[in-house]
């Protein structure tokens, strides 16, 4: 504990907070250019197109109805 509070015992917080703005000015300004806005509606239509396109949802639903008879008869009660 006294090694890290000898390296921190020359920095103070204005310091520290000076450099965190210096590193954050830095950042390339295109950042914010490289997301696109979100389309939720048109993600999920894609995906669910896509679900039932290469078949997901067959398996889903045999999964489910194998998944409840098994349930079902090996049950006791």
């Amino acid at each position: 504990m006294s090694s890290l509070h000898s390296v921190f015992d020359g920095i103070s917080l204005v310091q520290s907070v000076d450099v965190a703005q210096l590193l954050h000015w830095h950042l390339p300004l295109d950042l914010a250019q490289q997301f696109k806005d979100p389309d939720f509606a048109g993600d999920i239509s894609r995906t669910w197109n896509h679900f039932v396109k290469t078949g997901q949802v067959w398996a889903f639903l045999g999964g489910l109805i194998l998944g409840y008879l098994v349930k079902t008869f090996t049950s006791f009660g």
